[in-house]
């Protein structure tokens, strides 16, 4: 077959999306946050919304992936994204598609008054939180999402829960709260979740497309350089590990607040 023929029959199945900058990333050897941001930005661009989305980006390691993206974004200080991502959906008077994506440390622990709060009200935003179970940015600390016995540089013995408290079960909670239309969580550490969390971004999307209420989306990843083990191995871990503290799935699914 000739070289005209054959491009003739071939059809593009997959490629670089039109809107990521193709520029290295400054994110560890390893870290899957950069490809759970990857997951946001190809739903948007799947669904028609990303020219009008807004991505509001807190402190630290989550976000780093939308800075090679095309995307209006706003960046704010520790743990308020919420509120300044439902300023920016109010001002610009419900048209713009507002989400914040946040590190486990920023959304749940110094933010967990503003998400609670914006879960309270039924802000017509979505929040994604990416799950790496510490404080990646700052060198490994404990987090609320912490599993019980891991070693973290403010844990060195292990986390002990009677000590430094439980591991947070943060859709769980807010399944429990009125004003969320929609709580998951998933995972990216192989294939089939990743296309199972792809699922996850577009429903938690659509809720805000619709007017329903707050959409939340956790997304467990992969920190091996802190967790002090090789790539693939941080993969397993979440496998074998993360994911028995942390069940994947949807906890809340509605379609009205009434």
């Amino acid at each position: 077959m000739n070289d005209k023929a054959d491009s003739m029959n071939k059809e593009k199945i997959y490629g670089p999306s039109d809107y990521k900058l193709l520029f290295p990333l400054p994110s560890c050897p390893g870290c899957s946050s950069p490809l759970a941001c990857k997951i946001i930005i190809d739903v948007l661009e799947e669904m028609g919304i990303i020219e009008k989305s807004v991505v509001v980006i807190g402190v630290g390691c989550a976000g780093m992936g939308f800075f090679g993206a095309k995307i209006d974004m706003a960046m704010c200080a520790h743990g308020p994204s919420p509120s300044v991502a439902t300023g920016i959906k109010q001002a610009n008077y419900d048209d713009a598609i507002v989400f914040t994506i946040q590190g486990d440390g920023d959304c749940a622990a110094i933010g967990a008054g503003y998400l609670v709060n914006s879960a309270a009200r039924g802000d017509k935003i979505t929040i994604f939180m990416l799950n790496n179970t510490n404080y990646g940015t700052t060198g490994g600390q404990m987090a609320p999402t912490t599993l019980i016995d891991q070693v973290t540089t403010t844990t060195p013995q292990g986390r002990d829960g009677m000590t430094h408290g439980y591991p947070l079960h943060v859709p769980e909670m807010l399944a429990t709260i009125k004003g969320v239309a929609y709580s998951a969580r998933g995972s990216i550490h192989n294939f089939a979740n990743y296309k199972r969390t792809k699922k996850f971004v577009r429903s938690a999307l659509q809720k805000q497309i619709d007017g329903v209420g707050l959409g939340f989306l956790e997304i467990l990843t992969a920190c091996p350089v802190n967790w002090r083990m090789e790539p693939l191995n941080g993969m397993k871990w979440i496998e074998e590990r993360v994911i028995a503290e942390y069940p994947l799935g949807e906890f809340k699914n509605v379609d009205s607040l009434d």
